[in-house]
């Protein structure tokens, strides 16, 4: 850590048992004006972010909602795809256990927002937070840059896998249609950008429930194709088998740690604590709780069915494996055309989840706090901004169809540094437990490992995504896997 003399991995706990950088560090660089008994902004001097955006209303069960909209997606979709590059053992295993490391980490980085709040520092960025306990600088433009990619990377994903799921659904109705990928790209863009004018993050809690009850029925529905296709006589005979190369089966096997990463990361756990209504201690531990059962129940199914049916030539949509380009339907028409529906739905809103982050960005400097959420002054910019923003990853998804390897780069670019490893430093940096307890090392243990995983995941997944560049075009109407 810049300027103390102590390094933010291995802190010295001093007397009281916590180690927290005064206030002024937050209030004084970044703008932070809370005080002891005061849980939102001054009026006099908020951004329209905080004010408007970022509104504190919800209930720990809103926070559930979000959270899991954050977190179970159609992205269950690559989880097959994911154990493709590791197998069945080290496949279940690593599922496991990154499910269990970022409900751990989720669950530190609850209590180091409470902390702060009993300490009279309520924040509602994670960008604030992280240069408040690490108290430097450069953490708060790490934080903005790593959160804006991923908010970039997975609205550009859920475009073009809502898309990708019309096209595939369009071509089995019309088979000589005329239509492209980049069509239907158009089509989730224009819906998505109407959707995006709903002002705050609180205002999405009823879609996020709608979201989670989606999350059941399309795994459901999913599942049960893939064992309906699995005892098919259609399909060749099954292939679990793992690359002959060591290295190529190692690149594989951190290119699928990234995506499940990227599947059970969000970065955004304190901008949905920030939507609860103060005081907010304690609560997130029962939205967590909440959110990593419905996990439970919508993760496993898909990821076993998925592998058992089609082995390592599983597509990073399944869906795409269950309507092959050559050959038979390997599920009913209704049933696919059902789950795409529920998926298409849910992809709208975590589209929604993750774009709330870059909306309060823009808005802290465009709109005004003084004036009325649906004022002119505030609508006008707010329109154009967020229209333009969901233009810019309509194109960029046009432009790159690669659903998997995006997946794979944005989780070892921006969730394993933001889920893994910030909120286990953190942790030992605000709450200081003794440097020979269990927690202690384990915080360390995770975050050695995770950072390593990262460099080796993020030199995979740019592996995959340069080789897959020489298998498509511009603007093609072909999801590369």
């Amino acid at each position: 850590m810049a300027g103390t003399g102590r390094t933010p991995l291995l802190p010295s706990p001093v007397a009281s048992g916590h180690s927290v950088p005064p206030p002024s560090v937050a209030s004084t660089v970044f703008d932070v004006e809370a005080s002891a008994g005061s849980y939102r902004h001054d009026k006099r001097s908020a951004d329209a972010g905080a004010a408007f955006v970022l509104e504190s209303k919800g209930t720990w069960w809103h926070a559930g909602f979000h959270l899991t909209t954050a977190i179970v997606g159609p992205t269950v979709l690559t989880l097959p795809y994911a154990l493709r590059g590791m197998g069945w053992v080290l496949g279940l295993v690593a599922l496991t256990a990154v499910a269990a490391v970022t409900f751990y980490a989720y669950y530190l980085m609850s209590r180091v927002l409470d902390h702060c709040e009993a300490n009279g520092r309520r924040h509602i960025r994670f960008r604030e937070l992280a240069a408040d306990v690490l108290g430097s600088g450069w953490v708060f433009y790490l934080v903005v840059t790593v959160q804006t990619a991923i908010n970039a990377g997975i609205t550009i994903g859920s475009i073009l896998l809502a898309a990708d799921c019309l096209q595939i659904m369009y071509s089995n109705l019309a088979p000589n249609g005329s239509l492209k990928l980049y069509h239907f790209i158009i089509v989730v863009a224009v819906v998505l950008s109407f959707l995006s004018q709903l002002p705050s993050f609180h205002s999405l809690r009823y879609i996020n429930l709608g979201s989670l009850l989606l999350s059941f029925g399309y795994t459901v529905l999913v599942s049960a194709a893939c064992i309906r296709a699995g005892a098919s006589s259609n399909l060749p005979v099954k292939d679990y088998s793992l690359s002959s190369s060591k290295s190529e089966k190692t690149l594989n096997a951190f290119l699928s740690i990234s995506i499940l990463a990227s599947v059970f990361g969000n970065g955004i756990l304190p901008e949905i604590q920030a939507t609860l209504a103060p005081p907010a201690a304690g609560k997130m531990m029962k939205a967590l709780v909440l959110c990593y059962t419905v996990v439970f129940l919508t993760f496993y199914f898909p990821a076993i069915t998925g592998y058992w049916a089609f082995g390592n030539q599983v597509q990073s949509n399944v869906l795409q494996s269950l309507m092959p380009d050559e050959g038979p339907s390997l599920a009913p028409t209704w049933l696919i055309g059902l789950a795409v529906v529920l998926v298409l739905l849910q992809l709208l809103a975590i589209a929604l989840v993750y774009s709330q982050v870059a909306y309060e960005i823009m808005e802290k400097n465009s709109a005004d706090a003084a004036s009325g959420l649906f004022s002119r002054r505030n609508l006008v910019p707010r329109v154009l901004l967020r229209t333009a923003y969901v233009a810019s990853c309509a194109f960029m998804a046009a432009m790159l169809p690669f659903f998997g390897d995006i997946v794979g780069v944005v989780g070892a670019f921006g969730f394993i540094p933001l889920d893994f490893v910030l909120p286990v430093v953190m942790y030992n940096m605000a709450i200081a437990p003794p440097r020979r307890s269990p927690v202690y090392l384990a915080n360390v243990a995770i975050m050695i490992v995770f950072t390593g995983v990262s460099l080796v995941g993020a030199f995979a997944s740019v592996r995959k995504l340069v080789l897959d560049a020489g298998q498509f075009k511009l603007f093609s109407s072909i999801v590369v896997n």
